[in-house]
């Protein structure tokens, strides 16, 4: 569990019974890892997915989410149950690689940085890619094109893949609950949100990306369609709407400003010369992504979303510097 005089928990959270394969593969990629860390399994919500990963894993701490559901509740209580001084997170349909942990951990050396992310590799369904251009691969929780390809300063990470030193996340109160997925929605921007309040409370922070830190991130045949797509892209719009009412317009959509000038006008160009050879399907899938983001925006900034708190200091009552695994947090018999 120690490298370099750092202990390391690996926090994994699942809510659904549907993706148990995709949950095996993940937490026993985690336990094979050479620096044995300690595995945190969080279970939203699921009694049955509660009592069959407890059955399954007796070497794991297995404990349900303490807070409302959804992914930040179901983070905030691995943090608080976590033993590691950094804690890694792992979705449960990802399989980490044997170097993920090593690559993860290394930039923790310069006592600055407070947050690591890795890279997500797509592993698609038996047909493939048939819809994404590699500009979008966000849209399935996966690297895009456009990220840095080497260690670089990023403003936040990607949740697959992804590490924080532990007093980090407890100094601005922990995952904001009003925002991130809840089941199936598919709302995002907690690990954004995360990022940006640990840089605006320690401006000297640093978050950044390591791409050799590698997760095999498995992509179901639901999320290879048009409706996905639009789906997604809607509320990607939305949940950036509610963290620029929250931490500011100049934070939060910074990076989302770049993408769009650089990043998507070479893409639709690259497509445009790809006429006749599948071209046409990824520009199609680029102006779908671009408008359905920026209606999903416009409808979120008209309204006051649910997901958004107005008063920012509400989410940071949720986890203290006193917020530590409780006696019986190692038990997976279901005694409480």
């Amino acid at each position: 569990m120690t490298l370099r005089s750092t202990t390391v928990s690996v926090i994994v959270c699942a809510y659904t019974e549907d993706r148990w394969d995709d949950l095996v593969a993940s937490v026993e990629s985690v336990r094979g890892l050479p620096e044995g860390p300690e595995v945190v399994l969080v279970i939203d919500h699921n009694d049955a997915l509660l009592a069959r990963s407890r059955k399954r894993w007796v070497d794991v701490v297995v404990a349900p989410n303490e807070f409302r559901q959804g992914l930040s509740g179901a983070r905030n209580t691995g943090v608080r149950l976590a033993a590691g001084d950094v804690v890694a997170f792992l979705d449960d349909d990802a399989s980490a690689d044997p170097a993920w942990l090593t690559h993860l951990l290394g930039p923790f050396a310069d006592a600055r940085v407070a947050g690591v992310g890795g890279h997500a590799t797509p592993v698609w369904p038996d047909g493939g890619n048939t819809l994404y251009p590699p500009e979008l691969l966000w849209i399935v929780g996966c690297s895009h094109r456009g990220l840095p390809t080497e260690l670089s300063a990023v403003r936040n990470v990607i949740g697959c893949s992804m590490a924080f030193r532990r007093e980090s996340i407890l100094d601005v109160g922990g995952f904001n609950l009003d925002t991130g997925r809840v089941g199936a929605i598919p709302l995002g921007g907690e690990e954004t949100d995360l990022c940006i309040r640990i840089r605006q409370a320690d401006p000297t922070a640093r978050i950044v990306l390591e791409p050799r830190a590698d997760v095999r991130h498995h992509v179901t045949a639901n999320r290879v369609t048009w409706a996905y797509l639009r789906r997604r892209s809607f509320y990607e719009g939305v949940s950036k709407a509610a963290l620029s009412r929250q931490l500011g317009a100049s934070d939060s959509l910074s990076s989302e400003s770049a993408y769009l000038r650089r990043d998507i006008p070479r893409a639709a160009l690259r497509e445009l010369r790809s006429i006749g050879r599948g071209g046409a399907g990824r520009l199609l899938a680029l102006v779908t992504a671009v408008v359905a983001t920026v209606a999903g925006y416009a409808l979120g900034s008209l309204r006051r979303a649910s997901l958004a708190p107005v008063d920012p200091v509400a989410g940071r009552a949720l986890l203290t510097r006193d917020s530590t695994r409780p006696a019986t947090a190692g038990r997976t018999d279901g005694t409480s």
